[in-house]
């Protein structure tokens, strides 16, 4: 029985150090992939002082693991409501939207400082550059794709559409994966087409004007 006890002991120790080991892995994996991909946003900006360009990139790369965290203590948390109120759905909502609230405001805190840390070492500008690369440069598109669209647009219809582009944007930086983050673009696209509707734009119509024009540019071309 000693015998067994002590072999029992070996396998719970060997199990707990594969696990902590594979967790360690995991993190450096989880490490190097925001590391690319923020040194990738950072190399559109035009930042020659490599010293500079390495502490904006880790700017970034905190960002992404700071968002990781929260996301994912709300997953465990959430978790555990449903597992504590599985028998009252009332409860079980009520705890689930306080949670969402506190992530919320988690959220509107770690932006705010992060775009301070972002403003100490680069312009605003290229702080632009970072929002845009976070995002899959989507406002840009977007916009333009827009205004190739409905031709006629007044200046104040283009200054609403980047707005509402705008603050999408700020949403989507926030969001925990590429599914997320077109999804805040879509919910204010949605705003937007309302609005030129109710300003009379038949965009159906000028969906299919747009392509006749591509069409014809690109045979031209």
């Amino acid at each position: 029985m000693r015998v067994l006890g002590i072999l029992f002991f070996i396998l719970i120790n060997v199990t707990n150090t594969f696990a902590q080991n594979n967790a360690v892995v995991d993190k450096e994996a989880y490490v190097k992939v925001i590391t690319e991909r923020a040194a990738k946003i950072v190399a559109v900006l035009g930042i020659n002082d490599k010293v500079k360009a390495g502490k904006v990139t880790n700017v970034i790369r905190d960002q992404y693991s700071n968002l990781n965290d929260i996301y994912a203590a709300r997953d465990l948390n959430i978790k555990a409501v449903k597992e504590k109120y599985k028998e009252n759905k009332a409860e079980r909502d009520t705890a689930i939207a306080k949670e969402n609230r506190a992530v919320d405001a988690s959220l509107a805190k770690l932006h705010k400082k992060y775009l301070k840390n972002l403003s100490a070492h680069i312009t605003a500008k290229q702080v632009e550059q970072v929002k845009d690369g976070m995002t899959y440069g989507v406002l840009p598109l977007t916009y333009k794709a827009y205004q190739e669209q409905i031709l006629t647009l007044t200046e104040d219809q283009k200054k609403q559409i980047l707005v509402w582009l705008t603050e999408a944007r700020e949403k989507a930086m926030d969001a925990e994966s590429s599914d997320k983050k077109h999804a805040w673009f879509g919910k204010y696209k949605g705003r937007i087409n309302n609005y030129l509707s109710a300003a009379g734009y038949d965009l159906k119509k000028e969906g299919i004007e747009w392509e006749k024009r591509r069409k014809a540019a690109a045979a031209k071309n």
